[in-house]
Order: C-alpha cells, then sequence, then structure tokens
C-alpha cells in the first residue's frame, strides 16, 4: 500500500400531453437493491434467452417489410415474419436475423445458428449475404442493416411507441437519476408505467437487469410492445450518445425530450465534445422528439435553447436563472435530500422535493418536474410524485448497519460527477470524508489523472482502488490516477492510499471512519460485477460496504470487551 500524508492544510409539435386509460399507480422501490428482477413464479416456463417479447404480433409478409426497404422481394415461398432479432442466439420462429457487420465478426457467421432456432429471413449487407444465403433463407440486403433495422423493427411489432407517452432523457450526468424521478411523477398522476435505462427495465413493477443503458433497435421496440400489451401508457427512457449515434432509437419520435448537462465522456467513442454534443442534440431533431426540456445552467443546454434545437423547448434553471422559463428559488440543501420552490412562467409558485442530496440532485429533480408539466401534468401533482420516489439504485445510496457515521454509494464515474458528490457531501458532513474511487479500463484515459486529483482535493482520504479494468493492467491505471492525485499541492490534498483490490480499499476507508464521518464508495453504484481481464466476478459496492461496515463493528465490540476484561 502506497500512502501520501499531506500537512493538515485547508481540510475544511403540438403540446404533448399524459394520455388517459392508463391504470393505477403502483408502488416505487428503488431501494436497496431495484436492480434485481423478480424471480419467475414457481412452475413458470424457463426464460427465454434476449430481451422481452409480445405475446402476439400480426405477422408482416416478408415482401412488405423487403418494400419498405426499397429492395425486390425475395424469391421463393411467402414468408410471414413475427419478431426480428440482431442476436443469433435469442431468434424466436418467425423471426428475421439482423446480421449486422461488427469488430470482430459479421453476423453472418451466426446465420446458420438463427435458421436453426427458426428464423424466416436474413436482413444483411453484402459483405454478409453470400454468408446468409447458404442457410437457404431469403436475405434482405442492403447497404447498412443498422440503419433500418430500427424503423423495420417499430413495422413488425405494429409502432408500439405511438401508443405510448415517451420521454427520453439525455445528457453526461443524471439520466438515470431523472428517469426514476420523472417515473415516480407519472405513477403520482396515475399512469401505468415503463423505465429503461442503466439499472433496470420496468414493465409496470416487472423488472428485468439492463445490459446497456439504451437497448438495441430491436430489442426497444419490442420491448415498447410488450409495455403497450401489458397496459403501460407512459415512459420515461435513458437515451445515451451511443444510442443516438448508432441507431437504437430509430422508429422513436419522444413526446419530451429532457437535456440535463454535458462534460467530457466517452472520449474513446466521440471525436471530441463537438462531436459529442452533436450526437446529444439528434435527440432536438424532429425526426426524434416533438418538445424539447433544456437546462440553461449548462453552456451546451443554452446552445439548444438559443436555436440549436429543431423542436421547440422549455427551459429550467436550478441556479434561478432569470431567463429560465422554470427556476428554483428557495432552495435549502439537507443531508439527505433538499426542499425549494418551483416558480413557473404564468406566477405559479410549487414546493418541490429533490428526494437525493446535492445542488445537482435538485437539477435532476426539477428537470423531471418541468418535464411532466410538459407532458400535460399538473406542477404540483409532478412535484409531490418525484418528491416521493424513494431513492435510485447506486445513486447516493445510503448503507446502514447501525455505524455512527454515514455510508454511501455512488455511480459517479467521470470527473464532474465526482467533484459534485464530494462538493455535495462536503456541506454536510461535520467530520472527515473517507473516499474510494477507480478508473474503467478500455475507456477514456485521458479522465484518469482529472479523476484522482479530485478525490485527492476533495476527500480527507482518497483511496485509489480498481473499477472494472477489463483488458488493462489495473496497476497502470491507478499510476495514471496517482499521478493526478500527486499535482494536487501537498497542502490542498487529503491522505491518498492506494489499493488495487477493490474490497480492500473499502475495508480501509471504512476503517478510519468516525463517528460524524462520511465513507463514500465511487463509480460502480449499482452494477453487481466486476470485470477483470474478460472475467465477470459477483461484486456489489452496496454489498462490500455493508460487510466492511458489519466487521469493523465486529472488531470494534471484541476490542471493547477485550479491554472490559
Amino acid at each position: 500500500m502506497t500512502t501520501i500524508t499531506p500537512d493538515p492544510g485547508n481540510r475544511d409539435a403540438g403540446r404533448p400531453s399524459l394520455r388517459d386509460g392508463a391504470g393505477a399507480p403502483g408502488t416505487l422501490t428503488a431501494v436497496p437493491h431495484a436492480d434485481q428482477s423478480h424471480p419467475s413464479p414457481q412452475g413458470a416456463p424457463a426464460a427465454t434467452p434476449g430481451a422481452p417479447r409480445p405475446a402476439h404480433v400480426r405477422p408482416a409478409p416478408l415482401a412488405e417489410l423487403a418494400g419498405q426497404l426499397g429492395i425486390p422481394a425475395p424469391q421463393g415461398p411467402a414468408a410471414a415474419v413475427t419478431g426480428i432479432t440482431h442476436d443469433s442466439r435469442a431468434v424466436r420462429p418467425g423471426d428475421v436475423y439482423a446480421a449486422l457487420p461488427g469488430a470482430r465478426f459479421h453476423g453472418a457467421d451466426f446465420a446458420a445458428q438463427a435458421a436453426g432456432l427458426g428464423a424466416v429471413a436474413v436482413l444483411t449487407d453484402a459483405a454478409g449475404e453470400e454468408r446468409a444465403a447458404a442457410t437457404g433463407l431469403p436475405v434482405l440486403t442492403v447497404p447498412d442493416p443498422r440503419a433500418v433495422m430500427g424503423e423495420l423493427a417499430a413495422t413488425i411489432y405494429g409502432r408500439p411507441g405511438e401508443q405510448l407517452l415517451q420521454i427520453g432523457i439525455t445528457g453526461t450526468s443524471g439520466k438515470t437519476t431523472t428517469a426514476y424521478l420523472i417515473e415516480g411523477g407519472l405513477r403520482a398522476a396515475g399512469a401505468k408505467t415503463g423505465l429503461i435505462g442503466t439499472v433496470e427495465s420496468r414493465i409496470g413493477d416487472e423488472r428485468i437487469k439492463s445490459e446497456r443503458t439504451t437497448p438495441e433497435a430491436t430489442d426497444l421496440q419490442a420491448l415498447f410492445a410488450v409495455m403497450h400489451e401489458r397496459g403501460v401508457g407512459s415512459v420515461a427512457m435513458e437515451v445515451s450518445s451511443h444510442a443516438l449515434r448508432l441507431g437504437r432509437v430509430d422508429g422513436c419520435v419522444f413526446d419530451v425530450a429532457v437535456f440535463n448537462n454535458l462534460s467530457p465522456e466517452h472520449m474513446e467513442f466521440h471525436s471530441g465534445m463537438e462531436d459529442y454534443f452533436q450526437a446529444k442534440a439528434e435527440l432536438f431533431t424532429k425526426a426524434r422528439s416533438r418538445a424539447g426540456v433544456v437546462n440553461l445552467d449548462d453552456e451546451y443546454g443554452r446552445r439548444l435553447a438559443a436555436g440549436e434545437s429543431e423542436v421547440p423547448v422549455t427551459t429550467f434553471s436550478a441556479e434561478g436563472h432569470p431567463d429560465a422559463d422554470w427556476r428554483a428559488a428557495d432552495v435549502e440543501i439537507g443531508p439527505f435530500d433538499s426542499v425549494f420552490t418551483i416558480l413557473g412562467p404564468r406566477g405559479e409558485r410549487v414546493r418541490a422535493k429533490a428526494p437525493l442530496a446535492g445542488p445537482f440532485n435538485v437539477a435532476n429533480a426539477l428537470a423531471a418536474v418541468v418535464a411532466l408539466v410538459a407532458a400535460g401534468i399538473d406542477p404540483q401533482t409532478a412535484a409531490d410524485g418525484v418528491g416521493a420516489v424513494p431513492g435510485v439504485p447506486g445513486r447516493l445510496e445510503r448503507v446502514d448497519a447501525g455505524q455512527p457515521y454515514l455510508a454511501v454509494v455512488d455511480y459517479a464515474h467521470k470527473t464532474d460527477a465526482v467533484e459534485s458528490v464530494l462538493r455535495a457531501l462536503r456541506k454536510v458532513c461535520e467530520g472527515r470524508i473517507h473516499a474510494v474511487l477507480g478508473c474503467g479500463g478500455d475507456r477514456d484515459t485521458t479522465k484518469r489523472a482529472p479523476m484522482g486529483a479530485a478525490l485527492a482535493r476533495l476527500a480527507d482520504t482518497a483511496v485509489l482502488t480498481s473499477d472494472n479494468p477489463r483488458s488493462e493492467d489495473p496497476l497502470a491505471i491507478l499510476a495514471q490516477m496517482l499521478q493526478g492525485a500527486a499535482e494536487v499541492p501537498v497542502h490542498e490534498r487529503g491522505t491518498v492510499l492506494l489499493l488495487e483490490d477493490r474490497a480492500d480499499a473499502i475495508a480501509a476507508a471504512v476503517a478510519r471512519a468516525d463517528a460524524r464521518d462520511i465513507v463514500l464508495v465511487l463509480g460502480k453504484g449499482h452494477e453487481q460485477g466486476q470485470d477483470i481481464n474478460g472475467v465477470v466476478r459477483p461484486f456489489d459496492d452496496r454489498q462490500v460496504l455493508r460487510g466492511a461496515v458489519e466487521a469493523a463493528q465486529q472488531r470494534s465490540l471484541t476490542t471493547h470487551r477485550n479491554d472490559q476484561g
């Protein structure tokens, strides 16, 4: 273990509306472990690979789908299509298998597997055509199958998104929290809801663990169809920049699109911040949405509001900017939540609560309320629903084992988010902050030094550790983080510890905690595995933190008894 100890220093289209016919409100139970799917009832059939599918689909003639693609109908017997998937393992009888080009393999390499599972046709490009045709299935050949896959899926499933009130959230930080808060507001308004995002997808009260922030287009349209089939009327959904650039939301037109903020992230995917912004801005085109809700406190949000959005926008400001349509006032930040007043464009005064700590969650809560108002919900009803959400998995999630200090897990995994969480907790911390953080492997390397510096500058104890190193050497990642920490002037930084093993790092932070301190574990949040050299082993920060706290309490109790004896 490496330790750096400082001087004491300074440690101190028409307006969308909520549609009728929804069911009764349900119960939102996001904490403590909402990212667990409900187990199947005893005797239920085994789960089928892939995303949920609707029980009833009107068969679509393959010739009609070829016509939609602008290509001749394949020769041979007429085929009826009842589904589509890009995953050869998830093919069901009646599917079109979308064989996409990949970095290492072409999807056409797996066309025989798809045929064996009952596929009735293959959608692919010229590179995959010969391999697909070798299966004997009809082949739909287009220049870019990914570019047409979303619209084709929407057609096959009967355009289910058109039957849902869709609210999409994009931005760098806060997408998950805002989506949960919007869903809570929708439920409070009487809607039967759906949720799609980083942690999970929800169909009413059923929960399905997510593989990515925004599902692939084939899975997304199937999920919409299941939601509609089960009576869901409204859905809150995270929309990533990858989803916009890779066509995952093709076939969707959101009733309300929300922009939270933008800061450096995914620079291994985007060529720079402008490219990143332009990807996000695609959500605010007429092809993607009908109305926008935009954060005026963010410089990129101001660009959207100033004319770079193709759709009408409503603005909000948690900082109280007078030019915003909706703004926060009288903000009172507490250790676990915040209360504030929302001022509206027609003199509205709405009492509101952000159910999670920190100024950034005031912004998330305000975004949620304004999005709900844009969808036609009464402002006070929206605010009450948002304020009643009991928490969001892995977002400032408390771990309470009876200890005399606060223990918290948060998903913050980029510099701005790490700084925001630490500054928010510093305002309510009566003691010291002991924080644990790692950086992911095979991802943006430029943020590692700044994240190490942020932790060293803003925490009293900065424990640098592994996140998901993936194929990279964990020590090489830590060296980059340590370089950033070492650049913080000695009088401005806390004690810096280096522990490669994440469980040991969490235990080290807990061991330093006294009454009124805060232990903060950052980076993985709701995640339940750690990817090391291609092997994902079970690892849940919440469980590991709880175990470390309980072990420390047991040691303290044993020591006390020995002293008394």
